[in-house]
């Protein structure tokens, strides 16, 4: 299998996608499973002491051992790869089709054509001089 951060998505980005620290993932994880724990006493329940142990075994060994925890680093980092490559393309859909298209619809509706698109059999021409005209053509030698 080879490696989220040689994936074409991460390299065409020009930037790497890095795995955080063994030891902030488990001081983080110590934090989440500290909140888990006392989440109960809020309404004046118990604490939930699995989870305090659960939290004071990452706290421990994120110090004293972090490389015991690169597995589930790893493993919590190909899950957010996962979720990344699953979620960005729905809300970028979701974003676009309950935002772009309605407008699209309504400005259609309208009867606007912001993109000149509709043909115009008497033209002639669809070209569209510019007042004041633009800069000059030596100006544009190295666009990219």
């Amino acid at each position: 299998m080879s490696s989220p951060q040689g994936s074409p998505e991460a390299q065409s980005h020009g930037r790497k996608v890095e795995m955080g620290s063994d030891r902030s993932f488990g001081v983080v994880f110590a934090a989440v499973f500290a909140v888990v724990a006392l989440w109960p006493l809020k309404d004046g329940g118990e604490p939930r002491l699995w989870a305090g142990g659960v939290a004071a075994l990452f706290l421990a060994v994120a110090f004293v051992r972090p490389a015991l925890l690169k597995p589930l680093n790893r493993l919590w980092f190909l899950v957010g790869m996962v979720l990344h490559h699953v979620v960005t393309p729905l809300m970028m859909g979701l974003l676009f089709f309950l935002t772009v298209t309605p407008v699209a619809l309504v400005m259609r509706a309208r009867g606007h054509d912001l993109l000149r698109l509709r043909r115009d059999p008497a033209a002639t021409s669809y070209w569209i001089h510019r007042q004041p005209p633009g800069p000059p053509p030596e100006t544009m030698r190295r666009q990219f």
